[in-house]
């Protein structure tokens, strides 16, 4: 017999090779039907195989994130076995699941897949899927695993064995199909109700631009059709407000090839968002004390090699910039970190002095590949809301809650009501990755979870995702359509100041290593405009919108009393413009509408006699004519609403 610890607790007692599907059968018939994967003594594991010592045990569903990447993974395989079936010969190498759905890389030889065929594919692997092939898992030798891909002349898979020690070797079997991989899988097919191949694209091998292109095929399956046809819905909605599409239709933005791929240029109207933003995040960093400076763009390499980011980030980075000075070299700024920690090393402090909090909206510059660069969610120059708190161990979780506070106050301010805290901490398996003690990590991952737990939120602890210098909470949030972002980030750090040698003197008039805490509520300016112009559709809050107002004359007389009215609504910080252009007031509404524009103002020679502005909101209709008064009132109301 071997015991069983499930997740509250409770041990059962079981005989030795049971399966975590006996184990779900044993509690209910429902779990039994439901379980997709499983864990044991934090191990990823088939719900099929066999536990055969004592062991905790979590069992997965569609609802947990662990179920469905089992489920997109077997998902992977059924199109695997499906083009096999389809395209003799080809030739396969990766399948992962990603975080909605699935893809595969493949080299189809002298065949071309394209869109058009993705139906087809489709069609078979649904056949497949009907017939249940169970998902068997076998332990291989690298011996017999590279005789098995050599003879089928697969490259691919023969590179990705011969990277892997032996009796590490697993393979996977359903149907006519068998594939080099570690796992879990679903039990059989019959789970996979209902999927769609969704795109092909090219994708270098091994995502090296020297290595031969390949077809990748994307695609996403669900449990039951109803979902599928929820997620098509939704995918729908996403390419309506893809902000690249809406960015250019508003004249937010712009990217020029003569520029440089990745660097976005912010236009007269993005620009006001862009600083609206900013100066309502100023506004609150200064109630809580923040001082802001601004930093260099480019600095020292030497000064990225004392931080650490020019070992983690130099392969990601724009290359050094060599000056006359021989020897000397500068490297476009990857963080702001450490102009900050040399900000706190300019002067001589004291614990009286603490916490000592800088901000800056400062620039920094990664080298993405050209492949991943999409939009303004993924550049080569970006701006962070960045601020660092340099503090006392006492003041830590004072100042960790703080952040929090002000964190939740961004994503309210912004809409987004539906988020959850993921608590990333290092992988302690993998602890070359990271730079620092054991103990500071110990109490840096200390301090988050006593912070998280007093904040009362509902958080996930993942390993393996905290920064290579210390944890981090990263807000994760829902936006209008349902699909999840990560916002905003607050890192524990006790290296940095450890590595430039930081130092404050303390109440016993001994030196002491201050704390450092990293926080970005927004994360990037451009990530997050991003994330914003998709959650709302380009329908801006009110008083965040680059024109709150457009007036809208009947004909050209009228010009001069819009231009009275733009004046008085001025004086009220109240910004907008007026549309001079000789069209139909029927056209000058519907380009309004399409530009999104929250209010109308329109003007005929009624209400220049009267004083008025007919008043037109979007999304609601026409509401009668306002006086100036009675629309500055009307208007300061919808703010109010808005806060």
């Amino acid at each position: 017999m071997i015991k069983i610890t499930f997740p509250d607790g409770r041990v059962q007692s079981y005989k030795k090779g049971v399966s975590p599907l006996d184990i779900a059968g044993s509690i209910s018939e429902g779990l039994a039907r439901n379980v997709l994967s499983a864990e044991v003594n934090g191990k990823e594991w088939d719900p099929f195989r066999p536990i055969e010592e004592d062991a905790e045990l979590k069992l997965f569903t569609w609802r947990e994130e662990e179920g469905k990447k089992a489920f997109w993974h077997s998902s992977a395989h059924l199109l695997a076995e499906a083009l096999e079936e389809l395209y003799p010969g080809v030739k396969f190498g990766i399948g992962p699941p990603i975080e909605n759905g699935f893809y595969y890389d493949i080299d189809p030889g002298d065949r071309t897949i394209s869109i058009n065929d993705l139906e087809k594919i489709e069609q078979k692997m649904m056949e497949l899927a009907r017939q249940k092939s169970e998902f068997k898992r076998s332990e291989i030798t690298k011996k017999e695993a590279l005789k098995h891909y050599r003879e089928k002349g697969d490259e691919y898979k023969v590179e990705l064995l011969e990277e892997l020690e032996d009796g590490t070797i697993t393979f996977y079997k359903q149907g006519n199909f068998t594939d080099l991989c570690r796992g879990p899988h679903i039990p059989h097919t019959g789970f996979i109700k209902a999927l769609k191949l969704t795109n092909v694209a090219g994708a270098y091998w091994r995502g090296d631009e020297n290595r031969k292109m390949m077809t990748r095929i994307y695609g996403v399956s669900f449990p039951k059709k109803k979902e599928l046809d929820q997620h098509l819905h939704m995918l729908e909605e996403a390419r309506k407000r893809d902000h690249r599409k809406l960015g250019a239709e508003l004249d937010l933005f712009m990217f020029s090839e003569k520029v440089g791929p990745g660097l976005p240029i912010w236009l007269p109207k993005g620009t006001a968002l862009r600083n609206r933003l900013q100066n309502f995040l100023r506004d609150e960093q200064l109630k809580q004390g923040y001082q802001e400076v601004i930093t260099p763009h480019i600095g020292k390499k030497e000064l990225y090699m004392t931080s650490g980011h020019y070992a983690k980030y130099g392969q990601d980075s724009f290359r050094p910039i060599s000056t006359p000075k021989e020897g000397e070299e500068f490297l476009l700024k990857p963080m702001n970190c450490p102009h900050h920690c040399e900000i706190f090393a300019n002067t001589p402090k004291s614990y009286r002095d603490l916490p000592y909090r800088v901000s800056e909206f400062g620039t920094v510059y990664r080298y993405e590949q050209s492949g991943e660069l999409h939009g303004l969610s993924r550049v080569r120059g970006f701006t962070q809301d960045d601020a660092h708190i340099f503090c006392t161990q006492d003041q830590l979780k004072e100042e960790f809650l703080k952040v929090l506070d002000l964190t939740k106050l961004v994503l309210s301010k912004m809409g987004f009501d539906r988020f959850t805290a993921q608590i990333s901490l290092r992988d302690p398996k993998d602890t070359e990755k990271y730079l620092g003690s054991d103990e500071n990590w110990n109490a840096a991952e200390k301090a988050i979870i006593e912070a998280a737990g007093e904040a009362d939120l509902e958080t996930k602890t993942v390993l393996g995702e905290a920064a290579f210098y210390g944890p981090k909470l990263d807000f994760m949030i829902k936006d209008a359509i349902g699909r999840s972002w990560q916002l905003g980030t607050i890192q524990v750090d006790y290296n940095l100041p450890e590595r430039f040698e930081l130092e404050y003197t303390g109440s016993d008039n001994q030196p002491h290593r201050p704390i450092m805490i990293h926080r970005a509520p927004f994360g990037s300016m451009e990530r997050f405009i991003s994330i914003l112009i998709e959650h709302t559709g380009g329908q801006f809050p009110l008083w965040l919108a680059p024109e709150q107002y457009i007036l809208l004359p009947i004909n050209d007389g009228l010009i001069p009393y819009c231009e009275e009215v733009q004046s008085q609504l001025a004086a009220a910080d109240i910004r907008g413009v007026i549309d001079e252009r000789t069209e139909s007031i029927g056209r000058k509404i519907r380009d309004a509408e399409l530009n999104k524009m929250p209010l109308m103002l329109i003007v005929g020679d009624k209400e220049e006699g009267a004083e008025k502005v007919s008043v037109r909101r979007k999304g609601v209709g026409d509401l009668g004519a306002m006086d100036i008064d009675a629309f500055k009132r009307f208007f300061h109301g919808l703010l109010v609403e808005e806060s």
